[in-house]
């Protein structure tokens, strides 16, 4: 009896494969999407993609499904969007229907729906519309942003006269300035760049960047059904995310016990008056939940992208000396040697705005975006695609256009200058996104990025340990976000 009964085990092994293997094929062509590689059951494509390096891996699919296709990450099929035109299609002129938060797993079991970047719906609208016209109105009247952004731009400089022209990893001292700008905004307070918790605060983020690009957390959002129950990286950012929280939960108890409604200093108090106002209406969803999560949204984004980008903006200075000679040339001939930049400056150095553009461009900082979902059902270019249906926007295909950008693997300022040296605007520059859901603190990262640089080469000349031609720029992870490799600089005061 004991062989039959094994015979029989593995004979309904064997049926139960071939009845799930069915019902997957049968589900799979039901499923009226755009065209695609065939998936297998529940690792989808997983196989056909590079994890280290997935927009390379889908622009490489496009060259055969065109720029409208779908993939399966685990059993979640995605439509990818490859493309200017039907980025702009979909983001500009569809843009409510394309405004919806796809299924990112990794952000959805910690997030919950809470917050500005992962809220959906009547709730997102919200948020998004408060936090905007908070930070538009900040200071009421009395401090502007670029002031605190002057500010900050200053104390980064003391620190890296520190150095004393000897070679460092500017990595954490370049991410301590975006945060205190940032801190500064949330909490009305800046922090020394020695203070425990504020380096609690950037380890905590730094090491989240790292985590978030490892083959873990991308397999996260693949096979969330299994991995939330495995040890593993992805533990440990959402452990990072709780710290983060509760610091920001921490900050806004303290805020309430002295929240004065004539004297509303940072978005914290802002949030914390509306919560007030709206304290009768069951269905507010100014919450402490939501000011914890969407002052995470802030602290999260606008310190990692802005400091990620402005190093990686200096180690292509380095690589490239000849851009620097030019921008110190707009510098001294614009603002000389001694006066604060300001960002009107900016109308005066057509090279340095390019450059800046370029860094943007050439890091691909955000190359999926973050994940769409269609609203409603609706039909894009000869595709129906249902409501709900996840879509992934391949912002690196706009930004890497060999038509609009000729040779666009190269590093080049050329790009965003006309041949009278005036700047040159491009529609393909989608580095903050585009549409409803474009990055909401475009205007302050533009701003940082151009004060904090012009203040850093107006005061320094940038040079590399190694001989230029040997620094390496390509990236050392490329996931959900750009990360460049690490290197060392020596500043020398000018």
């Amino acid at each position: 009896m004991e062989p039959w009964g094994s015979t029989t085990l593995i004979l309904v092994i064997c049926i139960s494969f071939l009845v799930f293997m069915s019902l997957w094929r049968k589900d799979y062509k039901g499923r009226k999407l755009p065209p695609g590689p065939a998936p297998l059951p529940i690792i989808g494509n997983m196989l056909q993609l590079d994890m280290k390096d997935l927009s390379m891996s889908l622009c490489k699919l496009s060259e055969k499904y065109g720029s409208v296709y779908t993939v399966y990450f685990g059993s979640q099929p995605v439509v990818i969007l490859h493309g200017y035109k039907a980025l702009k299609e979909a983001l500009i002129d569809q843009g409510d229907i394309f405004g919806g938060r796809g299924k990112m797993p990794i952000f959805d079991d910690i997030y919950k729906g809470h917050g500005i970047i992962f809220s959906h719906g009547e709730k997102w609208k919200q948020i998004r519309r408060f936090s905007l016209m908070t930070l538009r109105n900040f200071g009421m009247g009395k401090r502007s942003i670029e002031e605190r952004v002057q500010e900050e731009a200053q104390y980064l400089l003391e620190e890296l006269r520190k150095t004393n022209s000897q070679p460092f990893d500017p990595a954490f001292i370049l991410g301590c300035a975006p945060c205190n700008v940032i801190s500064s905004i949330l909490f009305h307070q800046r922090f020394n760049y020695d203070n425990e918790k504020f380096l609690s605060m950037m380890n905590l983020l730094s090491e989240n960047l790292i985590l978030l690009n490892s083959t873990m957390a991308q397999l996260y959002n693949n096979i969330p059904w299994l991995l939330r129950y495995f040890p593993g990286p992805h533990k440990k950012f959402f452990s990072n995310i709780k710290k983060l929280k509760g610091f920001i939960l921490d900050n806004s108890k303290k805020h309430q016990d002295t929240l004065d409604a004539s004297n509303l200093k940072n978005y914290i108090d802002c949030f914390l008056y509306k919560m007030q106002q709206d304290q009768n209406n069951p269905d507010s969803i100014f919450d402490l939940e939501n000011l914890a999560t969407a002052g995470m949204d802030l602290f999260d984004a606008g310190t990692e992208t802005t400091s990620t980008t402005l190093r990686y903006g200096l180690l292509l200075i380095l690589k490239y000396p000849e851009v620097q000679d030019k921008i110190h040339e707009e510098i001294d001939r614009v603002i000389g040697r001694h006066r604060i930049p300001s960002i009107k400056d900016k109308l005066e150095m057509p090279y340095t705005e390019a450059v800046l553009h370029e860094i943007q461009r050439y890091v691909d900082l955000v190359p999926l975006s973050l994940s769409h979902e269609v609203t409603r059902d609706t039909q894009f270019q000869q595709f129906f695609l249902p409501k709900g249906t996840t879509v992934f926007p391949l912002l690196s295909s706009a930004l890497f256009d060999p038509q609009e950008f000729p040779n666009p693997k190269q590093f080049d300022p050329g790009h965003f200058l006309h041949e009278d040296g005036s700047f040159k605007k491009s529609d393909y520059f989608m580095a903050f996104s585009i549409g409803k859901r474009a990055c909401l603190g475009e205007g302050l990262a533009r701003m940082e990025l151009f004060l904090f640089l012009v203040t850093i080469l107006q005061n320094f000349t940038l040079k590399s340990i190694i001989d230029p031609k040997d620094i390496n720029i390509k990236p050392c992870s490329t996931g959900i976000i750009t990360v460049p490799p690490k290197f060392e600089i020596c500043l020398f005061p000018r």
